[in-house]
């Protein structure tokens, strides 16, 4: 039994018979020269294949490993602390949407307009954002439109029409204690 078990595990050795194709190599596409190269080791040392110093020369501040922060210049004043600051940027600015009267009566809309209307009509990229309503244009039909905000001109031209703006109302956000 024993000696059976032998004999099969010959079949998988070294004397074990090659497949032989019929088209020999050339199914094999050829791998063009420099594809199959090992990644850079990036590193210090022998194991590197750069060597000891690995390309940062001998000794010197550049040779050590932490040897200087971005942006520094050998003590020198430094680029960004030389170049003077302009400007104020406001963190609580808001950017609205303006939507002009014109845009609304080549849109062709009438009766309640709402922000949803307005975004699938593309004349907002946002219906959550705020809108503001701006007088360029006439407005022959009745518009009632919401809006977060509106010129004089714009609230003129639409009651004079026959419509109303209507301000939406700011949903707070609740503090989490």
């Amino acid at each position: 039994m024993a000696q059976e078990r032998i004999e099969q595990g010959r079949g998988f050795g070294a004397k074990r018979a090659k497949k032989s194709t019929s088209l020999g190599n050339k199914n094999l596409v050829p791998v063009p020269e420099g594809a199959k190269t090992s990644p850079k080791r990036v590193g210090q040392g022998p194991g590197s294949g750069m060597g000891k110093t690995s390309t940062r020369g001998s000794k010197g501040q550049r040779a050590r490993a932490a040897s200087m922060r971005r942006g520094f210049e050998g003590g020198q004043l430094p680029l960004h602390r030389r170049l003077p600051k302009r400007g104020f940027t406001n963190i609580f600015s808001e950017v609205f949407q303006p939507v002009n009267l014109v845009s609304l009566t080549k849109a062709g809309l009438s009766g309640e307009v709402t922000p949803a209307i307005l975004k699938a009509k593309s004349l907002i990229k946002s219906e959550l954002g705020p809108i503001k309503l701006l007088g360029t244009g006439e407005v022959t039909v009745a518009i009632t439109i919401t809006v977060d905000a509106f010129s004089a001109s714009a609230k003129e031209k639409i009651e004079k029409a026959g419509g109303k703006v209507i301000i939406r109302e700011k949903k707070k956000e609740e503090k989490k204690n």
